[in-house]
């Protein structure tokens, strides 16, 4: 048995044979034209017919997976109807006096070797569609079909890498899972394999090499591992997995589309909670009503220096996107205590959970700030984003944010970049001293989340990072439960609306007291969101 390590994209367990997918082989000469005009209308005749293929695959997508995840194939598009990759395609053919191939294989490596260079992510990850897109076009001007022979059992497709045309023209029924040695979690296909709900998994390297096809595997899309040729007893372990991973599956489909209301008619929303783009596939596969926490600060954690407004709009923007309208809920900046980043140059402290983080960075940095509410405000345009303040203990601080805001807007105008002007404000209730001044934050914003976690270290007063206090610390401690329905109280009173974003939210042994206490959203992890589901349609 050989076991291979990767980087898990989607959870599932796949068992069958491997299958290397296999591209039909061209080879690329440069050759000389007399006549380079007739060349580039050759190339142009081979755009127009690529352009409608990806006409052709942004319908089938739009079908599989939806219009946010289809809009890949309208991007595609897009670039090959950019000036300057026509241009320098042209050029060439008429400077060198080339054949059309050799000239679009030139400015694919150029573009690519471009795109890769770049320090944005983003941008990083546009090298694999501009190889993509040129890929086609070279098909189409060397006369090959494209696609690949699958095989007509069901397989686990094993690849170098696949591009987002590539993954959505395989057959779904014959596809058990993926496997791939390269590829980024955050690329175009692994978000589409999350869409489609396919077990998959990347970066497995060197190891899996062509000479492993028609070997027998397992996919553990929960633990990133690839079992070639399995003993007996990883066979059963992985069946057994995949036994409960299905029965979860078919509670999950049971449940789709029905409401999160209790036997007596009360409606509560059930949002996911997530740190990443890549979350978004799990949030819309199990069916949430919306994101309750977008957690921004991952996006700090694992940059080596300061995310770039573009970096952050590009992300906050395909997630509004592919939510479709859809409520996001995108927490500012939560860095300190236990979120420690190199390059903030935070001072050591004796106790960080009571430092300086959160909010208390973001109004004494404002540079930092700024360029996180830009990146926010401008991708509001895209879909249906609100924003929400950590660590927050004061009116004051309230009325800071909001001149800031004013600030940015301003800015925003003068240099004429459109943005969503009144977007949805809240701030989550964490600390003590939020709770008890309640009533007067509720009329300063739209909404309240709680942060139960945190809410509970500060009113038990026991560090929650400190295992030697598990047996003290309790978040369903009366003190913790009456601070959650004071909360509630004040927000109702004022007429906004409040939830839980913490893990407390999928406790299932206090749902009913949250129903009771009347909160209107409970926020989970995606894995969460049906089991809750359940045990509100179960509550009288």
């Amino acid at each position: 048995m050989i076991t291979i390590t990767g980087k898990s994209v989607f959870g599932g367990v796949s068992i069958g044979k491997l299958s290397f997918y296999k591209r039909n082989q061209k080879v690329i000469k440069r050759t000389h034209v007399d006549d380079v005009k007739a060349e580039c209308t050759r190339f142009q005749g081979a755009k127009a017919s690529a352009i409608e293929q990806l006409k052709g695959l942004y319908d089938k997508a739009l079908e599989d997976v939806g219009e946010a995840n289809a809009m890949i194939f309208e991007i595609h598009q897009m670039m090959l109807e950019d000036l300057d990759y026509i241009e320098s395609i042209e050029n060439i053919i008429c400077a060198q006096e080339v054949n059309a191939e050799f000239a679009v294989a030139t400015t694919a490596d150029n573009f690519a070797q471009m795109f890769s260079s770049m320090d944005d992510a983003y941008m990083q990850g546009r090298a694999a569609d501009v190889k993509d897109v040129s890929e086609r076009v070279l098909n189409i001007l060397c006369g090959v079909d494209e696609g690949m022979n699958q095989t007509d059992e069901p397989c686990i497709i094993a690849s170098d890498d696949l591009a987002p045309s590539e993954t959505v023209q395989l057959d779904k029924s014959k596809v058990l899972g993926f496997a791939t040695m390269y590829g980024s979690s955050n690329s175009h296909t692994a978000i589409l394999a999350r869409t489609m709900n396919i077990p998959a998994v990347i970066g497995l390297g060197e190891e899996l090499r062509p000479q492993l096809d028609g070997q027998m595997a397992v996919i553990d899309g929960f633990t990133g591992k690839l079992y070639i040729d399995p003993d007996e007893a990883t066979l059963a372990e992985m069946q057994e997995k995949r036994a409960k991973d299905l029965a979860q599956k078919a509670l999950l489909e049971e449940l789709k589309g029905k409401e999160n209301v209790t036997k007596s008619g009360q409606k509560i929303n059930i949002y996911a909670n997530i740190g990443n783009v890549s979350d978004v596939g799990a949030v819309l596969k199990n069916d949430a009503g919306g994101i309750g926490l977008f957690r921004s600060e991952f996006l700090y954690l694992e940059n080596d220096t300061f995310p770039t407004e573009e970096q952050q709009f590009a992300v906050y923007k395909q997630v509004a996107e592919n939510m479709a309208g859809k409520k996001v809920i995108i927490r500012t900046l939560d860095i300190g205590a236990d979120k420690q980043v190199d390059y903030f140059g935070l001072d050591k402290e004796e106790n960080p959970a009571l430092g300086y983080r959160a909010i208390r960075i973001c109004l004494t940095r404002t540079e930092i700030f700024k360029t996180q509410l830009r990146a926010l405000y401008r991708a509001a345009v895209f879909g249906n984003i609100s924003i929400m303040f950590p660590m927050i203990i004061s009116v004051k601080e309230i009325q800071r944010i909001k001149e800031i805001i004013g600030e940015v807007q301003d800015e925003l105008k003068a240099q004429g970049i459109p943005f969503k002007e009144n977007v949805e404000t809240g701030v989550m209730i964490e600390t003590p001293a939020s709770v008890m001044i309640s009533r007067d934050l509720a009329r300063e914003v739209d909404f309240f989340s709680v942060g139960t976690n945190d809410l509970t270290q500060y009113t038990l007063a026991i560090d929650r990072q400190n295992s030697k206090l598990d047996e003290f610390y309790d978040p369903h401690h009366p003190a913790v439960l009456s601070m959650i329905r004071m909360a509630a109280e004040n927000a109702h009173a004022e007429g906004k609306w409040i939830g839980i974003c913490g893990e407390l939210g999928a406790d299932l042994e206090l749902t009913e007291e949250f129903l009771k206490m009347g909160l209107d959203e409970l926020s989970v992890s995606p894995s969460m969101i049906l089991p809750l589901r359940k045990r509100i349609r179960e509550c009288e």
